[in-house]
């Protein structure tokens, strides 16, 4: 390939640039911060102009670093939530984030009068607050004038391409919660109808075929400062992009993302799944028909860390020593993790859930506290994990798992050794694979995937957490049973 592919990761609290040499080792990176604007009543938004604008920072950063021209440009991105554009890609209001929760009551209803059974049996996908279906439905109510403007309700990695090539479409992977029939790769019309929503068909761009190479146009090559028709690809997005750049190749191979999110997926060859079961957690179609990703994606990652750190007055980084001053089983204390103003989305649905610390006593420390989240964070990825039916090897990456002592922990409880990639950026790494595969010249994945550590599991904490794992699931259910919004 003549020149580089830099691959994008628009999260939702940082965008990331990394640029890799053949051999999968970066060469190039630069990272800069994504504001979220949490607000009253559970609201979490975005700023379209202000991600373009960390988007633009990142590449213009990395090309800088770079000899030679570059070839591509790969996004991939946070998922879910609801950015609403006009069709110029303009923002008609502020995107709605996947953490928003004023769909909160909105949710608990459909789940009274059976609407979210009613698209799990169809799509295998369960819906939660901050999904597109929900937040639709409310703006539907609550401020139709804003749907009114405009002409494509899609998510961030689409938004940002519309920006930068002026085509409106949708990668199969976003498209596919809440309203993606997996096996088809077509919206279901009769889950779109049990969430009150065909008036607002129109809104929902029809996804690109995998590997879809778009153009740069004058105004993204602009804003970027590279060449008009470079070309640029845009999907999987965040989640399915993590799975394919930490290594993940082998049905029931998983990937644990240790990040705002705790992901828990594992890869399937088909979309079979139990239409009774509890309806929470998606199927996420990925570049290979045939493929498919079981997530559990909870919302107990680093957030809840983060919060902890700012009530207990300790900088993130004095984390892995204060795991490391507690012993395994926190001195008793004891945490359901459910922080998240909009409740739980995997591997239940609770708009409700919220947190619990028990088990603190006078002689309980900082150091237990934080060992207790981590811990139960992790035992809330067993859980997830549980239900997508991991059966393979582990992959890890995400902010969470730069903690050797946090690793440790999650290796123990979930009793698996964890395999770490050993170059930053995986998410990016996984959109440039996919984009070399769209150019017609592929990296060698397997290649790429070598460059890793492995974590093992020890032993003698196996019985511990194992009692310590059948403790969160009883306090789990107890709870489940009080909570109300």
């Amino acid at each position: 390939m003549n020149g580089h592919i830099i691959g994008v990761d628009i999260g939702t609290s940082l965008t990331k640039a990394v640029v890799f040499d053949r051999s999968g080792i970066s060469i190039a990176e630069a990272c800069t911060p994504s504001e979220v604007h949490h607000l009253a009543g559970g609201l979490v938004e975005q700023d379209l102009e202000q991600v373009l604008g960390t988007v633009a920072t990142v590449v213009r950063e990395v090309r800088g670093q770079l000899e030679g021209p570059v070839a591509a440009l790969a996004l991939t991105g946070q998922g879910d939530g609801v950015w609403l554009r006009d069709a110029d890609g303009a923002p008609v209001r502020p995107a709605i984030s996947w953490l928003d929760g004023r769909a909160n009551s909105l949710l608990a209803k459909w789940q009274a009068e059976g609407v979210t059974r009613e698209v799990f049996r169809r799509t295998a996908s369960g819906l939660f607050p901050g999904s597109a279906a929900a937040i639709l439905s409310y703006l539907d109510k609550h401020e139709p004038e804003s749907l009114d403007r405009a002409a494509v309700a899609g998510y961030c990695v689409d938004a940002v391409l519309q920006r930068l090539t002026g085509e409106i479409t949708v990668d199969v992977s976003d498209a596919s919660l809440p309203f993606l029939n997996p096996a088809t790769r077509r919206y279901d019309e009769v889950a779109i109808e049990a969430c009150g929503l065909t008036h607002r068909r129109h809104l929902l761009a029809d996804p690109a075929r995998p590997r879809t190479v778009f153009r740069l146009d004058a105004r993204g090559a602009e804003l970027l400062g590279l060449q008009t028709g470079l070309p640029v690809t845009a999907g999987p997005f965040d989640l399915p992009a993590c799975a394919i750049g930490a290594g993940v190749s082998r049905v029931g191979d998983g990937i644990l993302t240790a990040g705002t999110t705790l992901a828990c997926q594992v890869l399937t060859d088909s979309p079979e799944f139990d239409p009774d079961g509890e309806p929470a957690g998606m199927f996420l179609c990925t570049p290979r028909d045939g493929e498919f990703l079981r997530a559990m994606p909870a919302m107990v990652g680093t957030a809840s860390l983060d919060w902890a750190c700012g009530v207990l007055g300790i900088e993130v980084n004095q984390v892995s020593p204060l795991l490391a001053e507690s012993s395994p089983g926190a001195g008793g204390v004891r945490v359901l993790p459910f922080l998240s103003t909009s409740g739980e989305r995997a591997p239940f649905v609770d708009a409700a859930a919220r947190a619990q610390f028990s088990g603190l006593s006078l002689e309980s420390t900082r150091a237990d506290m934080i060992r207790a989240l981590c811990e139960g964070i992790a035992y809330a990825a067993r859980h997830c994990f549980e239900a997508a039916g991991l059966s393979g090897t582990l992959y890890a990456c995400g902010g969470g798992v730069r903690s050797a002592e946090w690793t440790q922990i999650f290796a123990d409880v979930l009793g698996r050794p964890i395999v770490l990639p050993g170059e930053p950026g995986v998410g990016a790494r996984g959109a440039v694979l996919v984009a070399g595969e769209a150019l017609g010249e592929p990296f060698d994945a397997e290649l790429w995937a070598a460059n890793s550590r492995t974590v093992e599991v020890r032993p003698e904490n196996a019985a511990l957490y194992q009692r310590g794992y059948d403790d969160y699931q009883a306090a789990l259910a107890a709870a489940r049973e009080q909570w109300r919004l």
